[in-house]
């Protein structure tokens, strides 16, 4: 089923983009929708509970012992409402945050590339953009931002904490993060950059003298389906054998980019996703296709892929038949109406569910992998942030030695022991890496090695050598290739 009507668009977004302003996902109503902002306009005059927020404002703005600005006190009602419902994926945004917002879904922005939430009050990480600042800094997903430049985060809003965080490209923002499993706290110096449009990446991969393309998509805006399509007919051009599809730490966007992404590859035997209101009515998203692609395809996933990467996962898995790789999902069912308001200011409402085409509700429960693969462990480490002066050495014992003993062996210094106890090896190990990288010898660790040590476990991090979740997914393509031409012999 294809979009109509006043349905121009709908996101399935999971939050509010650091640096950009805004998010929730949604079917946005544009301005010259009169009809919706009629109907909103006349439910608050005619009703009870509203002109009782509007007496009280009245006498606040007349009696209050100060001058108070009146809009500000409607803005704070509004806010009210939206935190009683206690969802983190409804939001009211503000006129300028709307505008950055739209802005940050069409067009490259300034910050730092995270997607947060708020939930129970706390501002989390959903994942950080492919690239971004707060990937190469460590930030993981449900990592807990706790202060920003040294100011507690409990009581902000989303809004508020964003705009705190966000900032002009070059500029240093400092947060403090509580990660699960971690007793201590991590922080993190960021420095904000311009995060790129550019939403698809792609490659030509060989295994086992098979041409496998690779296309990696970081989120889903306007330009999405376009470019997923310009990669794939280049792929398909070259002679690919089998493609690889990876949504891990994408944390979402316009499903209409996910549908035409997904109707290339589902047939319309079964629904692409399926929409449910508060009354259990289900509608149908479909595609046209009448057959397969005559390659086999996989889809790799994560904790970051969220919303509508979710939503392609899904199908792709049970719709397609497809094997989904890696580990389980972040977990975000709902679908959020943005409404646009007469003074440009925007209600992020969660009004739907969206289901699998089994009709499964995935909402804090994420997908589940066919084939289950972790990473080695240094690609889930802690930052090693070390006080100046601050020394980590022989006969220590701490989680952050054991951070850096995962660190070693991700850099190729392996220690021996990954437990937190500073033996004789892992000093040796210590030494070896100081020597290769032109460090004084000294064994222990200080701020200058520990820095060495997290550049040289991302450099780890980004080979594909070390990525055993896309080894095994070239695996399987390779192996399905390799079944499917002995078929065709026999």
């Amino acid at each position: 089923m294809k979009f109509s009507g006043k349905i121009v668009a709908l996101l399935i977004v999971i939050s509010l983009i650091i640096g950009a302003g805004g998010s929730f996902a949604a079917v946005r109503l544009y301005d010259k929708d009169k009809q919706v902002k009629q109907s909103v306009n006349e439910g608050a005059s005619g009703n009870r509970e509203a002109q009782k927020i509007i007496s009280i404002h009245d006498l606040i703005e007349k009696n209050y012992y100060k001058k108070v600005d009146g809009d500000k006190l409607y803005d704070g009602a509004i806010k009210g409402m939206i935190e009683a419902l206690h969802d983190p994926f409804s939001s009211y945004m503000d006129p300028e945050n709307a505008k950055e917002f739209t802005q940050s879904l069409s067009s490259s922005f300034k910050g730092i590339g995270a997607e947060v939430q708020s939930l129970n009050g706390k501002i989390s990480i959903v994942s950080t953009i492919k690239g971004s600042p707060a990937e190469k800094a460590g930030l993981k997903s449900n990592d807990q931002i706790i202060a920003i430049d040294g100011k507690t985060t409990q009581g902000l809003s989303i809004n508020q904490a964003v705009s705190k965080i966000k900032g002009k490209k070059g500029t240093v923002v400092h947060l403090q993060v509580k990660r699960p499993g971690i007793s201590h706290t991590l922080s993190f110096n960021i420095k904000r950059d311009e995060i790129p449009l550019k939403t698809v990446y792609s490659k030509m991969m060989k295994q086992d003298r098979k041409h496998i393309g690779y296309i990696n998509i970081t989120s889903f805006n306007e330009r999405t389906d376009k470019e997923f399509n310009d990669a794939l007919r280049k792929l398909e051009d070259r002679g690919m054998d089998g493609l690889i599809i990876d949504v891990r730490n994408n944390p979402g966007g316009y499903l209409e980019a996910v549908e035409h992404i997904a109707s290339q590859f589902i047939t319309k035997d079964k629904p692409i996703v399926q929409i449910e209101n508060r009354y259990g009515k289900r509608q149908s998203y479909t595609s046209s296709l009448e057959r397969k692609k005559p390659y086999p395809i996989t889809a790799l996933i994560d904790g970051g892929t969220a919303s509508a990467s979710e939503i392609l996962s899904g199908a792709l898995k049970e719709a397609g038949g497809y094997p989904i790789i890696g580990t389980k999902s972040f977990g975000k069912g709902t679908v959020q109406q943005g409404i646009q308001m007469e003074d440009s200011s925007e209600l992020k409402l969660t009004t739907f569910k969206w289901l699998t085409p089994d009709g499964h509700w995935i909402h804090k429960k994420g997908i589940k992998p066919t084939i289950e693969v972790k990473q080695p462990d240094y690609f889930y480490v802690s930052p090693l942030s070390l006080d100046k002066g601050k020394v980590l050495g022989y006969d220590h014992t701490s989680s952050k030695i054991k951070d850096a003993q995962l660190m070693l062996k991700g850099s190729g210094f392996d220690p021996g022991r990954e437990d937190g106890y500073f033996d004789k090896q892992t000093d040796l190990a210590v030494r070896a890496f100081q020597k290769k990288n032109h460090l004084p010898v000294t064994g222990s660790i200080d701020k200058k090695t520990a820095g060495f040590l997290q550049m040289g476990t991302l450099k780890a991090i980004e080979n594909p050598d070390n990525d055993l979740q896309l080894k095994e997914a070239l695996h399987v393509i390779a192996e399905k290739v390799n079944h499917k031409k002995k078929s065709v012999a026999k």
